[in-house]
């Protein structure tokens, strides 16, 4: 099966290219917690829990990252639009997810649950690319 590529494959890369500033930015903000907080390397965590909720929310978002790039590859294949709009909202669910923990109580991460919209609807999406290309399904 040939896949044709859209033009508009390329906001799916856009936005695949712009998560470069949001893991940056959640790196420098762990390089200065660590700094502000006394914490050398290689200690992944300290006796002080406001060190540990800035290194968590940079760690949890790199847990999650490689399952999105892919679904965001994949769904964009056939929903390309679609599919950038939902990493969009994963992006930005992670920056009020990591600004909510960065607080110091890490109940307030939860404000960056609606990243889980963006990320449901890349798997549905990939999902339903894998199932057109199986020959499943014609209605896309």
């Amino acid at each position: 099966m040939l896949v044709d590529i859209s033009p508009e494959f390329g906001y799916v890369i856009l936005v695949a290219s712009s998560t470069w500033f949001l893991m940056n930015w959640l790196e420098m903000r762990t390089l200065l917690a660590r700094s502000e907080y006394g914490v050398p390397y290689p200690k992944m965590y300290s006796d002080d829990d406001r060190f540990n909720c800035v290194q968590r929310a940079h760690q949890n978002t790199l847990e999650n990252y490689p399952q999105f790039l892919i679904l965001l590859v994949f769904a964009g294949l056939t929903f390309p639009k679609l599919s950038a709009a939902a990493g969009m909202v994963w992006i930005i669910g992670r920056v009020f997810y990591a600004l909510g923990y960065y607080s110091g109580d890490p109940k307030k991460r939860m404000r960056g649950v609606f990243a889980y919209a963006g990320l449901l609807t890349l798997l549905v999406c990939s999902i339903i690319t894998a199932l057109k290309m199986l020959g499943f399904v014609n209605f896309v």
